[in-house]
């Protein structure tokens, strides 16, 4: 009995060790304010529901894994907890070209946006550089060397 008592505690140290790691590997390579807030207070949701960007607010706000996004309707928030994964940024919310052309973390406008196999995928746009534009030219070459980039990144 106490073996099997200790076991336990064993696999719940490691499996709190592990979400640790998990969290600090989030907010270290996550694209993320000082506050750990997502997507410039973009709501994930609205780019696939709204098919368009939306501000979220900070009153209808989840930390999921210790990443923060607003909301901009409680319909949305609730839709986000049954299924977080589902939208959340592709590559940490960082800008996906630069993700597959360079390997690089380069921040992003989150009204430049594409889905992908119900994936969101962001851009950077500032001073007439729209890397969408680009993405689109390459997306099957530039789409699996993103992935590559992000699994280095992240492990």
């Amino acid at each position: 009995m106490k073996m099997k008592y200790l076991l336990l505690v064993l696999c719940l140290q490691i499996g709190n060790a592990t979400k640790a790691q998990d969290l600090s590997v989030r907010k270290k390579h996550y694209n993320l304010s000082e506050t750990a807030l997502a997507i410039e207070g973009y709501d994930p949701v609205a780019y696939f529901l709204q098919k368009k960007p939306l501000k979220g607010k900070k009153e209808l706000l989840v930390n999921h894994e210790g990443v923060i996004y607003y909301f901009s309707s409680a319909t949305n928030r609730d839709v986000f907890l049954k299924s977080p994964s589902s939208y959340e940024p592709e590559f940490g919310g960082w800008c996906a070209y630069a993700m597959g052309a360079k390997a690089e973390k380069v921040s992003i406008d989150p009204e430049t946006f594409k889905i992908i196999d119900n994936k969101l995928y962001l851009f950077y746009n500032r001073f007439f550089t729209n890397t969408l534009k680009e993405w689109n030219k390459a997306e099957e070459l530039l789409k699996p060397k993103a992935e590559k980039a992000w699994k280095k990144i992240i492990h």
